[in-house]
């Protein structure tokens, strides 16, 4: 692709592709996925040359139990009925941008330096192809130049055998990577003596993580889909389930068809809070038929959530005094701590703070809390909308104060429900990648495998980024995804990438995080989920755990993009062996049969005895869940309520909170195109969601530029200039937009307390007309 100056020019700061069109805004009134879905796959799959073999070959055994590859995707748990398109708009997408035959080689890069690079936008960057082989920066030309695997690995092994500390070295996981891969990349980590183990889920999950260990003593949720299918509500909090878990439409659907009460909460009414017509329901495809996925829609202020849930306790516990069914006493006594004083602290919230708080009337409060008490059983879900915040563990352990109250945990239809948003994220933790690992784990590692772990804690995604601008960390290894993107504070995270000797990305197509990049780079290119893995023992599958904490198998359909392609047990093994080269771990033996892997990982990971014979039973297996059993792994040995204050949430005058959120044609950092169809939005992602009385306030005329400026905790300021300002249906105070344009705003310091999450969804800004042209500054 040869690029003129004026294209390069409209090209920089740029995520999506240059739009083709006009912006347009045109409120989307139509039923989540059904036709929409339909067309719009048909469309993509068309524009990636995917129709007329690989796209419809992969509809099918995409999520087939045990004969198919898992979605690389969202982590909704799969269909235990046999559904034969058990599969959505954007799962079908992403694997459709995967299987591409673009093909990005050695003479790509040597037509291209990464000077020239640095000026293209990502999704023209992704969409370059598959990467077919090593590369290694050279600084002398500015380009990549081929590699061999051995003296790739060797360029790693050096590197780190050389560092004075194996602090020095942080290895990033992104929630793609399977079960068998992190295991070993932990293994790796912990022999060479450090446990910087940053992830993604320190970027968005951490926070439920925490708050269910210290309330439940576990950090997993205890539903699984039969759970979703037997409760009488569903509640429904921060997840816009239509883009980021399309699958869960069914669940709401079918729930809406034998009666149950499903109440959506969320700044913005989004699509899946609406109707929708499932598009493997041949039925309703052919007769336009809808389904309703909701039966109350609220919506709070950015971060009111944890107001509006002391206020449905606050409800349960007033009617338990003159209704003795209100609350289930039995289930309180026998298996709480600390209810009296939790009933103390919602007695003492009064409702002027509820109402002020949660930017919601007390009658919604107490729609929500009657739908709640008439409910035998109840599930409660969220996803970042509610961990993203300074409060995020609060406010989680707040939906397990409201489940205890009627007793629901521990029997069907009832409990905790994250949504986790990427295939293996809670597979990653599950099997090791945790900055913070308990004694117990260590022990157990340290006996099965034979080596002296590290008992520090190491560096999460915000600390490593930190460390690596402070030049405490000089090696940077990804295993996936596109961390320059993900992470906040874009320019400081692109500073501390630059700052170290090595960074090492191990991936399936060309991203910034390539071109953001240490003194010596490598990119290592990686088998994709729908790719067959051929090793010794012949091909191999891998496991994956969603969120629901189901373990089952993977296994590629399609030749690999090219014949130099690693996957990546191997090459992890490739890394290992080369910075421990006296280890008598048998990486490669490992790698010939990962049967083996899994034979280790029964002995030393908690659930999964017996796993390569439970990983092959119809439809795998389920971890197992004391808190699910009633068996609370707390200090007291039993749930414990929390009494945490209610934050403060309301913006300071004249300021706005404002929340980070993916478009419906975006997975995490890659972009399909600039439309958001479900928000009505078309070739536009630069961009900021207003009330329209806070635009008439400012005097900021409908999808006219503004300019956006954060404010940090720590003083300093943020910008993005000429931004559209688009009027829509969300709270006074609050504005969103899209990320990772956004993570611009959001200043490293700002993070939680609690969580040490990155405040993605809770920046205070100021939102003007604007006065300059386009992009971001510091």
């Amino acid at each position: 692709m040869s690029v003129d100056e004026d294209e390069q020019e409209s090209r920089k700061s740029r995520v999506g592709p240059v739009p083709q069109g006009e912006p347009e805004f045109r409120p989307y009134h139509h039923p989540a996925a059904g036709w929409g879905a339909a067309k719009s796959v048909t469309r993509f799959m068309a524009r990636e040359g995917a129709l007329p073999v690989d796209g419809p070959r992969a509809i099918m055994k995409m999520n087939h139990e045990n004969t198919g590859f898992d979605c690389p995707g969202c982590a909704w748990p799969d269909d235990t009925k046999g559904l034969h398109l058990d599969i959505c708009e954007n799962g079908i997408k992403h694997v459709t941008w995967e299987m591409t035959r673009k093909r990005v080689g050695r003479e790509f890069f040597a037509a291209h330096s990464v000077t020239e690079l640095a000026g293209w936008t990502d999704y023209d960057l992704e969409n370059e192809g598959r990467l077919t082989e090593p590369m290694v920066y050279d600084p002398v030309s500015d380009h990549y130049v081929p590699i061999t695997w051995k003296d790739a690995f060797e360029l790693v092994g050096r590197t780190l055998r050389e560092l004075d500390d194996p602090n020095r070295a942080a290895f990033y996981t992104s929630g793609r990577l399977g079960n068998e891969a992190t295991f070993l990349y932990q293994l790796m980590a912990r022999e060479l003596g450090t446990n910087n183990l940053p992830d993604c889920s320190n970027m968005c999950h951490e926070a439920s993580g925490r708050a269910m260990q210290a309330s439940l003593g576990t950090g997993k949720g205890t539903v699984d889909l039969k759970d979703w299918e037997s409760a009488d509500a569903l509640f429904i909090f921060g997840v816009n389930a239509a883009s980021n878990a399309p699958r869960m439409l069914t669940a709401l659907a079918e729930a809406y068809h034998r009666g149950a009460r499903i109440v959506h909460v969320n700044p913005l009414v989004e699509a899946a809070a609406t109707r929708t017509i499932i598009p493997h329901d041949f039925k309703d495809m052919a007769t336009f038929h809808s389904t309703r996925t909701s039966t109350l829609n609220l919506q709070p202020r950015i971060g009111g959530d944890m107001a509006l849930i002391r206020g449905m306790s606050k409800a349960i516990l007033d009617q338990s005094a003159t209704d003795p069914k209100a609350l289930d006493q039995e289930f309180i006594e026998r298996h709480t701590a600390g209810f009296d004083a939790y009933r103390a602290v919602c007695e003492a919230t009064s409702w002027e703070e509820i109402e002020t708080q949660s930017g919601l009337s007390r009658d919604d409060v107490l729609k929500a809390a009657r739908v709640y008490g008439e409910a035998d059983r109840s599930i409660i879900s969220w996803c970042l909308g509610l961990t993203q915040h300074e409060h995020g563990v609060d406010t989680v352990r707040e939906i397990v104060n409201l489940l205890l109250l009627r007793g629901n945990l521990g029997r069907e239809g009832a409990g905790p429900s994250p949504v986790r948003g990427h295939s293996n994220v809670q597979g990653n933790r599950t099997c090791g990648i945790d900055h913070r690992p308990t004694e117990a784990f260590l022990d157990r590692l340290a006996e099965v495998c034979a080596i002296d772990p590290p008992r520090a804690h190491g560096l999460d995604t915000v600390g490593a980024i930190k460390a690596m601008n402070d030049g405490d960390v000089t090696v940077f290894v990804g295993m996936g995804g596109n961390f320059a993107l993900a992470a906040p504070d874009t320019p400081y995270t692109f500073a501390a990438l630059e700052k170290c000797e090595l960074t090492v990305q191990v991936s399936t197509k060309l991203n910034r995080s390539h071109i953001v990049h240490g003194r010596r780079a490598l990119i290592l290119p990686c088998l994709g989920r729908t790719e067959k893995d051929h090793q010794r023992k012949g091909v191999q599958s891998t496991s994956v755990e969603d969120s629901m904490s189901m373990v089952h198998l993977s296994v590629g359909m399609k030749r690999p993009a090219s014949s130099h392609l690693l996957s990546e047990p191997a090459i992890i093994a490739g890394m290992a062996r080369a910075a421990l080269p006296d280890s008598s771990t048998p990486w490669e033996w490992y790698v010939e049969d990962y049967d083996r892997i899994r034979d280790t990982m029964a002995k030393a990971l908690d659930g999964f005895e017996d796993f390569n014979r439970r990983v092959r039973l119809p439809l795998g297996f389920r971890i197992k869940q004391p808190a699910r059993e009633l068996v609370f792994l707390t200090p007291s040995g039993k749930a414990e309520f929390s009494t945490a204050p209610l934050p403060d949430v309301v913006p300071e005058p004249g300021m706005l909170a404002l929340g980070t959120m993916r478009s419906h044609d975006q997975w995490n950092t890659t972009i399909y195109s600039d439309n958001d169809r479900y928000r009505g939005i078309k070739n536009l992602r630069t961009l900021v969601f207003m009330n329209r009385a806070d635009m008439r306030e400012r005097g900021i005329a409908d999808m006219s530029p503004v300019d956006i400026t954060s404010t940090a905790k720590d003083g300093s300021h943020r910008h993005l200039n000429g931004y559209l300002a688009v009027p829509y249906d969300i709270p006074r105070g609050c504005a969103a937009g899209y990320m990772p344009e956004m993570n611009v705003l959001c200043a490293l310091v700002d993070y939680s307390t609690q969580s040490d999450q990155p405040i993605m969804k809770h920046v205070k800004v100021t939102v003007e007309p604007s006065t300059v042209v386009s992009g971001p500054t510091a």
